[in-house]
């Protein structure tokens, strides 16, 4: 069985990309672990070493309009 994991991210700009779209993320490291879909459209918040995602290839499930820009929620294979 599959195990499907959504993360959210944050976009500044409406459609940059769009529902069912496949995705590529980076992972930064820093004291926590931030990733970027790229080239460099949306980011996500910080997560813990625990909570990394193994897989680098999403599929964009859902774009939310709010007062703080677009929320991108992607799905990831982990």
């Amino acid at each position: 069985m599959r195990n499907m994991r959504q993360m959210e991210f944050k976009m500044e700009r409406q459609g940059l990309v769009n529902i069912g779209d496949v995705v590529d993320v980076t992972e930064r490291e820093g004291f926590n672990y931030s990733y970027i879909i790229e080239p460099a459209v949306a980011m996500s918040g910080c997560y813990p070493n625990a909570e990394r995602i193994r897989s680098r290839k999403g599929i964009v499930k859902n774009i939310e309009h709010t007062p703080r820009g677009f929320i991108v929620t992607a799905e990831f294979d982990e």
